[in-house]
This record gives structure tokens, C-alpha cells and sequence, in this order.
């Protein structure tokens, strides 16, 4: 596989938690950018964290358009220490060397 790698869900999960546990918050468009994802791949990833209660979306309307803005739940932080912390340990990332 040439170009960017795979990454499994479950690490795409952790980075967005992360991001948003690091930056406080995140509008959608910064968090899709800083997490290099693509928006109608993984809306889905965001649904799914938000229906969970992982995450929180609300909508700002303070511009022409509405904003959408992500956060981290206590739960979503808790979820990434105690599950999928541990299962990065056991099963780390691959390096983007050839294995």
C-alpha cells in the first residue's frame, strides 16, 4: 500500500477523542483536518461517538452558517483510558515501516 495507511477504526476513535480532550473543543472542519480524516468516509465515526455519549456536537449559529462544534464526554476520556489505552499497548500501531 503506497501513501497514507491504514488505520483501524478503533485508533481513529482514540485520535478523536484525544483531540478534543487536548484542544477543549473542536469545530468539525478542525477536527476532520487535525485528525486526517475524511468527512464523508467517517461522519459516521462522529455519529456513532456522539450517539454513545463519547462526544457532544453542538450547533453554533453565530455566523451565516451554522458551525458545528465537537467535545469530549467524561466518558469518551474514561473510555480511551481504560479500553482503548490498554489495547494500544497490546496492540500497537504499525509503524509506517514496511512489517
Amino acid at each position: 500500500m503506497t501513501g497514507k495507511s491504514y488505520r483501524d477504526k478503533i485508533y481513529i476513535i482514540k485520535d478523536i477523542i484525544s483531540l478534543l480532550a487536548e484542544y477543549g473543543q473542536l469545530n468539525q472542519t478542525a477536527l476532520i483536518s487535525y485528525s486526517g480524516l475524511n468527512l464523508k468516509k467517517h461522519k459516521y465515526i462522529l455519529d456513532i461517538l456522539e450517539s454513545q455519549g463519547f462526544i457532544s456536537k453542538s450547533i453554533s449559529e453565530n455566523d451565516k452558517r451554522p458551525i458545528t462544534i465537537y467535545k469530549a464526554t467524561q466518558k469518551g476520556i474514561e473510555f480511551c483510558r481504560t479500553i482503548i489505552a490498554p489495547y494500544e499497548e497490546l496492540f500497537p500501531r504499525k509503524s509506517d515501516l514496511n512489517d
